[in-house]
C-alpha cells in the first residue's frame, strides 16, 4: 500500500515547502522560527471557499498571520510578497 492511502498520512508537498522558504527568504527569518502555512476550507456565506493562513511563530516574541483569499496551489512568491511585504516593490532578480 503506498504510503499516501493511508489514512492520517501525508505526503511531504514540494509547494509548500517552496512557499514556506520564500516566507524565510522574504522576511529574512532564523532557522529556529517556524512558519506555517495552511490551507484552510471556509463554509462562511460570502467568503472564499478556500483559504491559506501563513504564520511566523517565533520561540519569543508575538506571532504574526496573513489569510490570503487563494489557495495555497495557486499561491506565488509574488502573492506572498504582497501581503508580507506590503510596501516594497517587486525585486525579480530575488525571486
Amino acid at each position: 500500500m503506498p504510503v499516501g492511502s493511508r489514512p492520517g498520512i501525508t505526503v511531504p508537498n514540494p509547494h509548500l515547502r517552496e512557499l514556506k522558504e520564500t516566507v524565510r527568504r522574504l522576511l529574512d527569518l532564523d532557522d529556529d522560527i517556524a512558519v506555517t502555512v495552511r490551507r484552510l476550507t471556509c463554509t462562511e456565506p460570502g467568503r472564499p471557499a478556500d483559504e491559506t493562513v501563513v504564520a511566523v511563530l517565533p520561540m519569543d516574541g508575538e506571532p504574526s498571520r496573513w489569510r490570503l483569499h487563494r489557495p495555497v496551489e495557486h499561491l506565488t512568491a509574488d502573492d506572498l510578497r504582497a501581503v508580507l511585504l506590503p510596501d516594497r516593490p517587486v525585486d525579480r532578480k530575488q525571486m
